[in-house]
């Protein structure tokens, strides 16, 4: 939330890992936003608030942070959530071997090496 203030967006773009340094954050949680792998920063404690002050100070929209969240394109993204968002089948177990696991989730081409090989396609 510190980053809703203009000298600590500047301050975190000098020098990320000197900011991250001064919070209480694991080396795990660090890792996870120098990364910018925004699924990592959800697993270590991360809210979607946190995150979409790291990815304003990026200069990027929500979309575009969603998008690479789902492994889809921004604009896969946007076109989903127009057409009415993901459907709630394959969606409803997250336990082991549930269908909510992420290796079960249809992904956008952004996401993808070989979409023939990915469950569901």
């Amino acid at each position: 939330m510190s980053l809703m203030k203009a000298e600590n967006r500047e301050r975190f773009k000098a020098d990320e890992r000197a900011y991250l340094d001064e919070w209480a954050m694991s080396e795990e949680q660090k890792q996870a936003v120098l990364a910018r792998d925004l699924n990592w920063c959800m697993r270590t404690g991360g809210n979607i608030y946190f995150l979409a002050k790291i990815g304003a100070t990026d200069g990027k929209s929500f979309q575009q942070m969603a998008g690479s969240m789902t492994g889809m394109s921004e604009e896969e993204y946007r076109n989903m959530m127009v057409s009415g968002g993901r459907s709630a089948e394959g969606n409803r177990r997250v336990g082991e071997e549930g269908d909510a696991q992420a290796h079960r989730q249809p992904q956008g081409k952004a996401g993808s090496v070989d979409k023939n090989n990915k469950e569901g396609n």
